[in-house]
């Protein structure tokens, strides 16, 4: 019986590696680019960007459609791995600096987890001014991707709604 074994499409660029010394052919491995997807454009000229598959593990098996998703700042090749918490510090530090534009931003924030794409609401998205943490297109833009993580993690919902959650509350506090 064959394990692991998956059917799914699969983007393939053509490499060439010979094999070498240990060391030489590690370091041939490291080298190779990551792949990925460009999802979202940013005002700034960052991107959203996801891999494909994620990596992740659950009950020890890797989970084939997980993704990972990326802030991308194509001039330094930075790949920022932004995480929920990450967004939920952001989020209470402008809720410290503006409390009452927080509480609108949250609510954007919903209408995208609730299904909105952010770009058919960019103006909403573009007239908040923090002069605290990230941008909020960029925060709003990540999320999606990370929700729609959470959708395939968990075919429930529940992973959508528990990292919601903490947002709720801090929203609710405003």
């Amino acid at each position: 019986m064959v394990k692991n074994k998956y059917i799914h499409s699969i983007d393939l660029k053509r490499i060439q590696i010979k094999n070498t010394d240990r060391e030489s052919f590690a370091n041939a491995l490291i080298e190779l680019p990551y792949r990925g997807y460009e999802v979202e454009d940013i005002s700034d000229g960052r991107k959203i960007v996801i891999s494909k598959p994620g990596g992740k593990r659950s009950f020890g098996r890797i989970s084939k459609e997980d993704i990972l998703v990326f802030i991308y700042t194509p001039d330094t090749q930075d790949l920022w791995q932004i995480s929920h918490k990450q967004i939920l510090d952001d989020l209470q530090s402008k809720a410290v600096e503006d409390g009452k534009q927080t509480k609108r931003l949250i609510d954007v924030f919903e209408q995208v987890l609730n299904g909105v794409d952010p770009d058919d609401i960019k103006d909403a998205i573009s007239s908040f001014q923090f002069n605290t943490g990230e941008l909020p297109e960029a925060l709003i833009k990540a999320y999606k991707w990370i929700w729609g993580q959470e959708d395939v993690n968990y075919k429930n919902g529940k992973g959508r709604m528990l990292c919601w959650s903490a947002i709720a509350e801090l929203q609710d506090s405003l």
